[in-house]
């Protein structure tokens, strides 16, 4: 019957236009989760880890209520329910009355930020610091193609499994796209992490999370170090000053910029220099993410690829290693 496999005896129906959150599969009742431990607290509500009907353990975002409108926190739900990825945080379900919940799946080692200060996270050579670094460009490679930036890519914002994969979370200022993003008047930027057309004029683009992921490498080769670090404050060798600093730490390091101070330096095209311990190709692919003009930053499907690659090539040198 003209190229269908089946002859039709009725009409379709239309689907019907199902309204966002409206008791979709999504939803779930309230009553089959249960919260057990307090993971962190921020601006705009809670994070615990529970359980879904008391087996299967999860992440539950909470919203403080009176913090921001019920809607715009369903957006980020809304997003992850449409970015389906292994490196992204998946979604599992929402509650939609107040007060809401986004129930995500659980990483066991939590944020990378923590991860890498603890002493399992301090322990990882370089290679595998570098594998971490590839996975999160490809999550963010999922998202260039997907048209959407992140806008807020930090090591706080990577979720760390039990098998030490990387998972992109946070999707609170995640926008879909066509080119560029302008930000409303007031918005509030991780400053150390924002590319300087961001925080100058408040335009985001997946360049700027390119920006954002040279800041984020940083943070991964120094073990959670706050970007910007002071620099070696040079003590005369006579100095009181010096022999106490010799007797606590062979380096002394003032407290790090300022925002003000890193608004200030990126006018004169500063950048970090090469932290301890990164190798020199690493530095070189943080450069190539801090180019001044955006169009001149790579995209993150080269910024996966050299990773790998680059991963690829320090494994086999940490392998001959005794």
């Amino acid at each position: 019957a003209d190229g269908l496999c089946q002859r039709l005896f009725a009409p379709c129906k239309p689907k019907a236009f199902q309204q966002p959150w409206a008791q979709d599969e999504w939803e779930i009742p309230r009553d089959t989760l249960k919260m057990v431990k307090k993971l962190g607290a921020g601006q705009f509500g809670e994070v615990w880890m529970g359980y879904y009907k008391n087996t299967q353990k999860v992440a539950i975002k909470t919203l403080k209520e009176g913090t921001m409108e019920p809607a715009a926190f369903l957006e980020e739900a809304n997003l992850m329910k449409q970015l389906q990825h292994e490196r992204l945080v998946r979604l599992h379900a929402v509650v939609t009355k107040e007060p809401i919940l986004i129930v995500t799946e659980f990483m066991v080692n939590g944020s990378l930020l923590d991860f890498l200060k603890s002493d399992a996270g301090k322990k990882l050579k370089v290679n595998k610091l570098i594998d971490m670094a590839a996975q999160i460009a490809e999550g963010m490679a999922y998202i260039e193609v997907k048209n959407y930036i992140h806008r807020d890519l930090r090591a706080a914002n990577i979720l760390v499994s039990e098998t030490l994969h990387c998972k992109i979370a946070d999707f609170g200022l995640a926008r879909i796209i066509e080119s560029e993003y302008t930000a409303q008047e007031g918005a509030k930027f991780p400053i150390k992490w924002t590319a300087p057309e961001a925080i100058n004029f408040g335009t985001f683009s997946i360049k700027s999370d390119v920006w954002s992921f040279g800041i984020l490498l940083t943070e991964i080769v120094t073990f959670g170090r706050i970007p910007y670090p002071g620099r070696r404050r040079p003590q005369p060798r006579g100095s009181a000053a010096f022999q106490r600093a010799s007797e606590v730490s062979p380096v002394v390091f003032p407290p790090g910029m300022t925002n003000p101070e890193v608004i200030r330096n990126l006018e004169r095209l500063y950048r970090m220099p090469r932290p301890e311990g990164c190798p020199a190709e690493l530095y070189e692919v943080m450069m190539t993410c801090w180019k001044e003009k955006p169009e001149e930053r790579p995209t993150f499907e080269f910024l996966q690829n050299i990773l790998n690659d680059f991963f690829i090539a320090t494994e086999g040198q940490y392998e001959m290693q005794p």
